[in-house]
């Protein structure tokens, strides 16, 4: 096995650790939904409280341990593996960031939330950035399109283009920081979007370009 899903299973089992620590320190109920200004809406049950993003977690380390493996285009996923792998931890740090909010709330410590989401989404944008920059013609990861499928052309234009695409949008997030909160998520969510349909579009028209 790999050098990085030993780094992966390492990361849901310190994702299990954290969750059995302070799972008797838990409420019976526990705040697990915040509204757009921090305000509770949501509550479950302590176990599923608790253990949520830990299986969650533990789902997506098989799902992307596998991708490398079974992929038919597997030697080009070796050509931007390094990239994969750090993504795939920073997504696992992130949602331990997730869960950890949770436990510290029912602690009863009330922490920001939008600024530290808003943080965290630029963070993730920059790495699917770097990873879309140097990814390679596969099945699992990337900008999927049947135009990019077509032609490695159009998949090396497209994924160059969406790379810069997406840390644009890690940089706008950024602003979420100290934007309001309703503000906050449209910088999130819009440019995002709006980057994943451009590129989209971007890919049939090079497609269409390529074919005349």
């Amino acid at each position: 096995m790999e050098k990085s899903a030993y780094v992966i299973l390492a990361i849901v089992a310190v994702s299990f650790i954290i969750s059995i620590y302070f799972y008797q320190q838990m409420p019976e109920r526990m705040v697990s939904h915040w509204g757009l200004h921090g305000e509770v809406d949501g509550t479950m049950d302590r176990f599923w409280g608790v253990f949520l993003w830990p299986v969650i977690i533990a789902l997506l380390s098989l799902l992307f341990i596998a991708i490398p493996r079974i992929d038919p285009l597997r030697e080009n996923v070796k050509q931007f593996r390094k990239y994969f792998d750090v993504f795939v931890a920073m997504l696992f740090l992130f949602m331990i960031s997730l869960e950890l909010i949770m436990i510290v709330w029912n602690l009863g410590i009330q922490i920001p939330m939008v600024p530290l989401i808003s943080a965290w989404f630029a963070v993730l944008f920059f790495f699917v950035g770097r990873l879309l920059e140097h990814a390679k013609k596969n099945w699992f990861i990337g900008i999927r399109t049947p135009w990019t499928m077509s032609s490695e052309k159009v998949w090396d234009k497209t994924h160059q283009l969406a790379a810069k695409l997406f840390k644009a949008c890690g940089i706008i997030a950024l602003l979420g920081i100290i934007a309001p909160p309703e503000l906050a998520f449209v910088l999130i969510l819009v440019p995002i979007m709006a980057s994943a349909f451009y590129a989209t579009y971007y890919s049939y028209r090079e497609y269409e370009k390529e074919r005349k």
